[in-house]
């Protein structure tokens, strides 16, 4: 424990008044930690905002998260550096080498000139702590100086740092002998640890790696509890076994089991040696603040043989019903990881050579050509999919998708009825296939009601995906707009708002929109569904339906010129579209049918 000095009197001019005021100041030991980045000045010249938001976000996710954990103290921020008291010389100096590690493993994709890399020096001695909690002294400017000659992504240690680490960190720190050190006046014997002691994508580990799993892999590794509050663990524990249990729902996805990862908990660790010890391809690492009522939770998903982080997100919620708290926010990362992870795994396998894909392979090269929802897409898409399955028939999620494709051509493409009997045909084989598939089960349900126009065959579908998965945005995405076109405006909306709201950024958000605004159309809000409708437009604007809707909105509203144009739109994208043709093909139900088709013919839009 450090000690406290006796606190001393002394006095001094106000600065504001002049008069002669009493400070307050105490002495006491602490282990000083100062960082700064290297060349920022070139940074914000090249691009001040860029450089500027990335460093903000680095000391958000990174530096303060790290401090907490290692029970250190900001004293003050210093523009682009800090300086940070500990309790002792251990923790401080495990917080440098985890600030460095982590700072070399966001830098791993980019190019040099844009990399935040830190200096940090640390030295421990008797400081004088000011009323406001400033600290001052000798040991803060060793420590600065120290800072200054530390190798780029180093850590360079003071004598009296050292002499208390040795033997409690694992880094080797190499003695540079007695250095001057600017404005000190004595030499300071100096032990750094330099930046080739950190991670390296190219360092071998001696442990055997396991081989990965043979589809997408991921560890939910123990989230830290920086909030200081040692009664808020148990909220954590939750949150991650809730996220282990959510994400193991997820039908392609290899989840590593709780007991586990849970050996890693408290430390601080390598996402590339943690892949290589599990055999997973993602690591989900996060961390909890609680702030008086208020939450922060912070995630983030990391390639494993990269070190690329590929997700980021942070939940801030008011802590009113611990549970219920918990709960959402379980459900909105588990739903924000699956497209991430999903274009990840598109990304990877374009990587991978032609001649040596399997069926998964085969799906993940057709999603790019799927999710527009356009008919040239889905014809590029098709046959990929139809080799998935001639090598694995009961692939339900190769069935889900090929079922969209022929939707696709069915309603958008012009396609005859053997893209409708095709859709139906892969939609009931998703559905028999996929009865612990979620994504499967809301694909074939979409298709089925949208194309088989069998509505309840298709809720029965996204209600069993719900039931393997209530965080499954697919089936909240795909069944509003089975329920807009079946008339049900009121759980249109409301499943196209919980699809909007578990997957924000989800590729295939125009669906939700489209299903907003007809369900507005139909309950006679004009304005929200223009509004609902220039969001769809947003979201894919090659989507012929798209301005369909928006055509019909604005027509309700007798901006007709603009009505017009939307559906002179309409006609470029969709050249056999008709207003009959559209009624039946998606079997419209006559209470969106009636409106919707009366405002779209004063367009002029075939009838």
């Amino acid at each position: 424990m450090p000690y406290r000095g006796e606190a001393r009197l002394v006095c001094a001019p106000s600065p504001q008044t002049g008069h002669i005021v009493t400070m307050r100041q105490s002495r006491k030991l602490a282990a000083i930690l100062v960082a700064d980045v290297v060349g920022f000045s070139r940074l914000t010249a090249d691009d001040e905002e860029d450089a500027l938001e990335r460093l903000r976000t680095l000391r958000r996710d990174l530096l303060e998260p790290l401090i907490a954990k290692f029970r250190g103290r900001v004293v003050k921020w210093t523009g682009d550096g800090a300086i940070v008291e500990f309790r002792s010389s251990v923790d401080a100096t495990r917080c440098a080498i985890a600030i460095q590690d982590g700072a070399a493993l966001r830098n791993t994709d980019l190019s040099p000139e844009r990399r935040i890399v830190f200096r940090i020096g640390v030295h421990v001695g008797d400081v004088v702590e000011e009323a406001d909690g400033d600290l001052m002294g000798d040991v803060v400017n060793v420590a600065a100086r120290l800072e200054e000659i530390a190798e780029p992504n180093g850590v360079a240690l003071s004598q009296d740092a050292y002499r208390q680490v040795r033997g409690r960190v694992d880094d080797e720190f190499v003695d540079h002998g007695e250095l001057p050190l600017k404005n000190i006046s004595y030499p300071v014997q100096v032990f750094r640890r330099d930046s080739d002691s950190s991670p390296s994508p190219s360092s071998e580990s001696s442990r055997s790696a396991l081989p990965l799993a043979d589809r997408p892999s991921i560890a939910v590794m123990p989230f830290w509890n920086v909030s200081g509050d040692r009664e808020q663990d148990y909220f954590v524990d939750g949150m991650v076994e809730d996220i282990i249990t959510g994400l193991a729902r997820v039908r392609w996805l290899f989840v590593i089991a709780r007991n586990s990862t849970y050996a890693y908990r408290g430390k601080t660790v390598d996402a590339r040696q943690v892949g290589r010890d599990l055999g997973v391809r993602y690591l989900l690492e996060g961390s909890l603040r609680r702030s008086g009522d208020r939450l922060r939770v912070t995630a983030e998903i990391v390639e494993t043989e990269s070190g690329r982080h590929i997700w980021a997100e942070r939940y801030e919620r008011a802590l009113e019903d611990v549970f219920a708290l918990q709960d959402e926010l379980t459900t909105s990362v588990v739903a924000a990881i699956e497209p991430s992870l999903r274009q990840a795994e598109v990304e990877r396998v374009k990587r991978k050579r032609p001649d040596r894909l399997d069926a998964y392979d085969l799906l993940l090269r057709a999603l790019p050509d799927i999710y527009l929802a356009m008919p040239e897409g889905a014809l590029r898409a098709l046959p990929l999919l139809e080799s998935a399955i001639d090598l694995e028939p009961d692939y339900a999620s190769a069935h889900g998708y090929a079922a969209w494709c022929h939707e696709i051509l069915f309603v958008r493409g012009g396609g005859s009825d053997q893209n409708r009997t095709g859709g139906v045909y892969h939609a009931q084989a998703a559905i028999q296939h996929g009865r612990d598939d979620a994504n499967a089960l809301a694909l074939g349900g979409f298709v089925i009601g949208l194309v088989g126009h069998d509505r309840d065959a298709a809720q029965s579908a996204f209600e069993a995906a719900l039931a393997l998965s209530p965080s499954c945005a697919f089936a909240y995405l795909f069944g509003s707009g089975v329920l807009a076109t079946g008339g049900d405006a009121d759980r249109a909306i409301e499943w196209a708002e919980s699809a909007l709201r578990l997957s924000p950024l989800d590729q295939g958000n125009y669906g939700p929109y489209f299903a907003l605004a007809l369900g507005r159309l139909q309950r006679g809000e004009h304005l929200a569904a223009a509004e609902a409708a220039r969001k769809c437009l947003q979201a894919n604007p090659a989507w012929s339906f798209a301005h369909v809707v928006l055509a019909a909105t604005l027509a309700k509203l007798g901006r007709m010129e603009e009505a017009k144009l939307a559906a002179q739109r309409v006609v470029e994208l969709q050249p056999t579209f008709s207003v009959r043709g559209m009624r039946v093909a998606v079997g419209l139900h006559q209470l969106i049918a009636d409106p919707l088709s009366e405002a779209l013919l004063r367009t002029g839009l075939p009838s």
